[in-house]
């Protein structure tokens, strides 16, 4: 059996995504003996990276880097690298993806119409019903998994973005996320839009017209799962054990609780694409680029993640 190949991109160059990745790599090919690991990204950022950072791994005989083409900018040469790891993946030359950070103004400034990596991906892969779920544990070992049924929105779109079949595709991506993992339960706790969950309707209509339903066909279609439940509580019942997966209904409302326990930890998993793909939980971090102290936690995170989901 051929050894499975894992698609690394190095996200910016401008900023600190070649530095993760190849401060996290060494680690990984020691991990993961039977995996091979594909850099895609542009030539010269990756090999100054990997010569301060991970001395020869560039030699090693499971490590590949595929440069990217010439671009105009960092932005651009980001994305040229994230469209070659996605095509590689789809042609089943790779296994698993994992995603360094870019910046979507950097590439909306490019000239480009762009909303995020996983918006791009699924585009690219003809597969629109995808899921952002978020993932990691505290200083306890205590996990948070946390399911997105809108993402890249402003605050004022979300209420009418909503859709019952979309808080059902989360929450029973939520569930099969579970499965994949190996946890004994699939219990999502799915929260509601408005404070208190609308205070059964005194503070908005949403948890009556729109997240009930949601739920109700998800339980019909085997998942285990509860609410609407007020936000404000919910993350601190999932935390303790009583859940194993949250649905929140919009970005912040998801992400401000598991970065606030797992910022160094964290991984974002793409679901619902033909292929796994997961990515640290940070962002380009320009104003630490090039000074050797980011993190590399997140990005090996996601790297043990793609590897384990490949192989399932």
């Amino acid at each position: 059996m051929p050894t499975p190949a894992l698609a690394l991109t190095s996200g910016d160059p401008a900023g600190i995504g070649p530095e993760v990745l190849f401060r996290a790599l060494p680690c990984a090919v020691a991990a993961h003996p039977g995996v091979r690991f594909t850099v895609f990204g542009p030539p010269d950022a990756c090999l100054a990276a990997a010569e301060r950072f991970a001395g020869g791994i560039l030699a090693h005989a499971r490590v590949t880097l595929v440069p990217t083409p010439p671009a105009e900018g960092p932005a651009l040469a980001a994305l040229a690298a994230l469209e070659a790891a996605a095509r590689a993946c789809l042609a089943g030359e790779c296994a698993a993806l994992v995603t360094g950070p870019v910046s979507k103004e950097a590439i909306l400034r490019a000239g480009v119409k762009f909303t995020g990596q996983t918006e791009f991906l699924a585009e690219l892969a003809g597969t629109p019903d995808v899921t952002m779920l978020l993932l990691g544990p505290d200083d306890r070992d205590r996990w948070l998994r946390v399911a997105l049924a809108t993402t890249h929105l402003p605050l004022r779109r979300v209420a009418d973005a909503l859709a019952p079949a979309a808080i059902t595709r989360a929450i029973l991506h939520a569930s099969d996320a579970c499965r994949r993992l190996g946890l004994p339960r699939r219990r999502v706790g799915v929260c509601g839009l408005n404070p208190h969950a609308g205070e059964g309707g005194l503070l908005g209509d949403e948890e009556i017209r729109l997240i009930a339903p949601a739920i109700a066909a998800a339980r019909d279609a085997g998942a285990e799962a509860s609410g609407p439940l007020p936000a404000d509580t919910l993350f601190h019942h999932a935390l303790r054990g009583d859940f194993d997966a949250v649905v929140a209904m919009y970005h912040d409302q998801g992400l401000a609780p598991l970065k606030m326990i797992a910022f160094d930890r964290g991984v974002n998993w793409t679901l619902g694409l033909p292929f796994p793909r997961t990515s640290p939980d940070h962002g380009t971090a320009f104003d630490i680029a090039g000074r050797g102290v980011a993190s590399p936690a997140s990005m090996r995170a996601a790297m043990d993640l793609a590897v384990q989901l490949a192989a399932a």
